[in-house]
């Protein structure tokens, strides 16, 4: 995993590198500017049939360390071959030290130098230097932006954003909170985010997709896990972490052995998310799946089902005929498709604070508990919830854009009011426990966007809760889910949208066999 710091730790990093390890602050720069080159010339290469040089480059450089970051990938990039132009947004006397250094190094080698000026006459020079560009790199600000754009330096972005030349951005999308995502006033639209040492949490968001593009780690030459890199804000999956949690089965399993999983779900209208929760879980590796539901809902599940199992819930008999259907399984799902109403909110109670095995609570199972999230925390067993952001926002009593607005946050008070581990999906989806930093699996894909897919996730979660803590089977699960979504892409010609929610569950056991593969 990849530890992410928030933008106080990372300065806090460079600080503990250069007072503690007398790595000079110079050195740190040079060594990001140096990553950061070589990806922007790998990336040009690949766009360009293999071949980068003597492209045209604009860096768009600021008077702090990110514009002295700019001026060294600047520099590296000549060296490359490159022409290379640079603006500077600002004046050369109000740079920063180590960024003065570099900029003195720029024009001592003869670079190519526009000044920007304050005057409105002056902005039309943009759109040239864009015209003739094969890039731009984003150096304006890193990650100590504190205002919101605007003047001169919002008609840059704004500029920048309509050229349609790929921007590479330094660190952070400029006008980008490195910490929330929140674009403030406007922000640079990257086609690839170079973020250096660490990833910031405000990268990792629903908000920021738009503006980070592909993100990428620049490496700055000394090792990750030093200082505040010890306590990070979040940590980052990566394949390997996922890859590490898989093992082989041994050639003497059997179907008893392989895990029980009952999934209570469905109600009439609705009965598509049992079938497909219960199909995740057998393609996630359960051995035997069942199916609990209304009477209703069952009969017409019965002529549905192959390999999974069905039993009715008797509403007359509620409380034997769950604890009946409870009986020997290893994990349940409750909640996808199963209403709102007080027969339902009866059928959760009764598993979900009165059951003790291991709970997949998700959808209409989590609404259920609006305006009573604290009784969750006496919940027994294990439990982990799977709320989508809507769910998440009305179990905290508050608007989806407020949520959004700072996941990390929203996060931290959901664990703090259930007590429980939650996944909250999303492109970067969040698996937290009280008490632990959180971890972004960022394996997602657009084309999931469709309807049941949630569902599907929730099935996968049921059969990896049967062997795993909470927290390692929400974590495998949502980077097996994102896997599953881009095999099927893969095997679509690159489609983005048109996936069915049965199709995804499909690609799960390829999905696995690609992680454990490596």
């Amino acid at each position: 995993m990849i530890p992410i710091l928030s933008s106080a730790q990372a300065r806090a990093f460079d600080r503990f590198v250069g007072e503690h390890c007398a790595v000079p602050s110079l050195l740190l720069m040079e060594n990001a500017g140096r990553s950061a080159a070589l990806l922007v010339h790998e990336w040009l290469a690949e766009q360009s049939g293999g071949s980068a040089r003597s492209r045209r480059v604009c860096c768009v450089c600021g008077a702090g360390n990110n514009g002295g970051d700019g001026f060294v990938v600047a520099r590296q990039l000549a060296t490359l071959g490159h022409r290379v132009c640079v603006l500077l947004a600002g004046e050369a006397d109000s740079l920063a030290a180590d960024a003065r250094v570099n900029f003195g190094a720029w024009v001592g080698l003869g670079g190519e130098l526009v000044a920007m000026s304050a005057t409105e006459a002056d902005r039309a020079a943009f759109d040239p230097l864009w015209r003739e560009a094969d890039g731009i790199v984003d150096a304006l600000f890193g990650t100590g932006l504190s205002r919101a754009l605007s003047g001169r330096l919002s008609a840059l972005v704004d500029s920048i954003n309509a050229s349609g030349v790929p921007v590479f951005a330094l660190d952070v999308p400029s006008g980008l909170n490195a910490d929330t995502g929140a674009v403030m006033g406007t922000a640079v639209r990257a086609r690839v985010t170079i973020t250096f040492g660490h990833p910031k949490p405000g990268l990792l968001t629903s908000g920021a997709l738009d503006h980070t593009g592909e993100l990428c780690v620049a490496d700055l030459g000394v090792p990750r896990d030093l200082g505040p890199a010890l306590s990070p804000s979040a940590f980052w999956l990566e394949q390997a972490d996922a890859a590490s949690w898989l093992t082989p089965r041994s050639r003497s399993t059997h179907k008893g052995r392989s895990g029980r999983v009952l999934v209570i779900a469905g109600s009439v209208g609705k009965t598509g998310a049992a079938l497909l929760s219960s199909s995740a879980a057998l393609r996630a590796g359960a051995g035997l799946v069942t199916i609990c539901t209304f009477a209703d809902a069952q009969r017409s599940l019965e002529q549905r089902v192959v390999e999974v199992m069905t039993e009715a819930i008797d509403l007359e008999r509620l409380g034997p005929c769950l604890d009946h259907a409870l009986d020997g399984v290893d994990s349940v799902v409750i909640g996808p498709g199963l209403g709102l109403g007080e027969a339902a909110r009866k059928v959760v109670d009764h598993v979900v604070l009165g059951w003790d095995g291991a709970k997949v609570i998700d959808a209409d199972a989590i609404t259920l508990f609006s305006g009573r999230a604290r009784e969750l925390q006496a919940a027994p067993g294990v439990c982990l919830l799977t709320p989508h952001p809507g769910e998440l926002a009305r179990l905290l009593g508050q608007g989806v854009r407020e949520l959004e607005a700072d996941r990390f946050a929203a996060m931290a008070r959901a664990l703090e009011l259930t007590g429980q581990t939650l996944l909250l999906k999303g492109p970067h989806t969040l698996i937290a426990e009280p008490g632990t930093p959180p971890w972004v699996s960022s394996e997602g894909h657009p084309a999931l966007a469709s309807g049941g897919s949630g569902d599907v996730l929730a099935g996968i979660c049921g059969a990896f809760m049967v062997e795993r803590p909470p927290l390692r089977a929400g974590a495998l699960a949502a980077y097996v889910h994102g896997r599953a979504a881009r095999l099927w892409v893969q095997a679509h010609a690159g489609a983005d949208r048109g996936l069915l929610a049965r199709e995804l569950a499909d690609f799960v056991p390829e999905a696995l066999a690609s992680l454990a593969s490596g």
